[in-house]
């Protein structure tokens, strides 16, 4: 994989990428579990935010090495 991918014109790091849809991963997984009610069975909601968040990215990271 590239470390830069062009976006109209500009280079950005190709990580900034898999960020952003790491991003978007965890908003759909807070809607999911904020819905159904399962941040009452989770001792600090935004700490299970947090290590979602790390653990996507991290997987995603791995995967571009």
């Amino acid at each position: 994989m590239p470390r830069e991918i062009a976006i109209g014109g500009v280079l950005v790091p190709g990580l900034l990428v898999w960020f952003l849809v790491a991003v978007v991963l965890l908003l759909l997984f807070d809607w999911v579990v904020g819905r159904y009610g399962l941040y009452r069975y989770v001792w600090h909601p935004a700490l299970l935010r947090l290590a979602f968040l790390v653990c996507v990215f991290g997987g995603f990271a791995l995967l571009t090495i």
